[in-house]
């Protein structure tokens, strides 16, 4: 089992974009948080076949730390 942060954009016209960004170029949609989580779960095992497929090594996010900073 591995870990992989995600991110989650909310979008103007509704719907979330999410982002993986250890998985450069990993993308894609959900229409709420729930459908975006379940849909970022099925791109990052797509991504991962096709890394596995070609022999390349696979991130691992397990050890990262995320911080917000608020600027004024």
């Amino acid at each position: 089992m591995q870990t992989f942060r995600i991110v989650l954009h909310p979008e103007i016209e509704g719907g979330y974009t999410v982002t993986v960004p250890s998985l450069s170029g990993c993308i894609t949609w959900g229409k709420d948080v729930q459908e975006a989580r379940a849909m970022a779960k099925e791109a990052i095992e797509l991504y991962l076949e096709d890394l596995q497929a070609s022999g390349e090594p696979i991130p691992d996010d397990s050890q990262s730390l995320e911080l917000s900073l608020t600027v004024a």
